[in-house]
């Protein structure tokens, strides 16, 4: 049988009521109780990294998640881990680009309800995620309500509904139903081949665990005020702008394009995505995508916010040369993109 190691964060999915709102308390070990046939399929140990609600989550915390995975790479054939929903995605994404060459599964998981709750969809969760761990595949990805997801592809759509995660302009990676794991046609191409892209050189398993803090998310709003923008060139080496639908922003009033341009001269990564979840951006079509085109603006296709978020926090703190991250940026890795 595998061996499969089981990492908690703590997350709803460990979490009590202590009388101020749910916290989490619980362990592995008590996770565990709630599965027990799951020794059947596998040999499961266990390791708590952390116990923390997931808003409280950060790149360093994300960065210790990643080193015990590391640290643990050759003793196990896949991992397990238990997380959060709100930045569960984040998580998901980051460890795509830190943990390269994965030769195998990284799994997600959480819950909307706590395990020890009525109703709750944890058991199955749990469940699910380490069926999928057992799986002969590769790579990070979150699992929750019966579907697997590509890690780069994850996202919260839903604050309380089971059906909480959504993979974002890619398809299903599998269904999987008790102890069947049926892989949709794309997802069987992805998960039964190796994912990762080596930047590298070698073709084993790479970890590369810096995330570069220096990032502003920034959403486009009409008015916005051109100042933020000279308070990003001062404080922040990168920056993720949600533009408006297929990659607008604003050229007449406070000028902001010209205020992005600043910040590419000043040699700040500027990386353009798009509020609508769907579809990405394309700067070709309109005159002001054009004009931010030329000006060494990051493209971020169709990827989600999360991983575009992530992707530049690693890549800030992997590469010096604006070019570079640039070209890292725009480069799909681990399926992060389509375009």
């Amino acid at each position: 049988m595998k061996k499969i190691l089981l990492l908690t964060t703590g997350g709803t999915i460990a979490s009590s009521d202590t009388g101020s709102g749910l916290m989490p308390v619980a362990g592995a070990d008590r996770l565990l109780n709630y599965v027990p046939d799951i020794n059947k399929i596998c040999n499961l140990y266990t390791m708590s990294v952390m116990n923390i609600d997931s808003t409280n989550m950060t790149p360093e915390l994300i960065m210790k998640l990643a080193q015990a995975v590391s640290d643990n790479y050759d003793k196990y054939d896949g991992f397990v881990i238990t997380h959060g929903t709100d930045t569960m995605a984040y998580s998901a994404a980051a460890l795509s680009y830190m943990l390269q060459n994965l030769g195998k599964p990284v799994v997600f998981t959480g819950s909307q309800l706590p395990i020890e709750a009525e109703g709750t969809d944890a058991i199955n969760n749990l469940s699910d995620a380490i069926y999928f761990a057992c799986e002969n595949i590769c790579g990070v990805y979150v699992v929750f309500n019966g579907i697997a997801i590509i890690g780069t592809h994850a996202m919260k759509i839903k604050t309380r509904s089971f059906d909480a995660f959504e993979s974002v302009n890619c398809p299903d990676i599998a269904t999987i139903k008790k102890d069947i794991i049926e892989y949709t046609a794309k997802g069987k191409s992805i998960a039964k081949k190796e994912a990762a892209q080596n930047l590298y050189g070698s073709k084993g398993f790479i970890a590369k665990i810096n995330l570069c803090t220096d990032v502003m998310p920034l959403k486009m709003y009409p008015g916005i005020d051109g100042r933020v923008f000279d308070f990003i060139k001062n404080n922040y080496r990168g920056v993720v702008i949600e533009s408006f639908g297929i990659g607008g922003v604003p050229d007449n009033y406070n000028d902001i394009s010209t205020k992005l341009r600043e910040l590419t001269e000043a040699g700040t990564a500027v990386a353009i995505t798009t509020q609508c979840m769907y579809e990405g951006i394309d700067l070709s079509v309109y005159e002001v995508g054009q004009t931010l085109a030329k000006q060494g603006i990051i493209n971020c296709a169709d990827m989600t916010f999360e991983a575009s978020v992530m992707k530049l926090m690693w890549a800030l703190a992997e590469f010096d040369n604006i070019k570079d991250i640039k070209a890292f940026m725009e480069k799909p890795y681990f399926y992060d993109k389509s375009y």
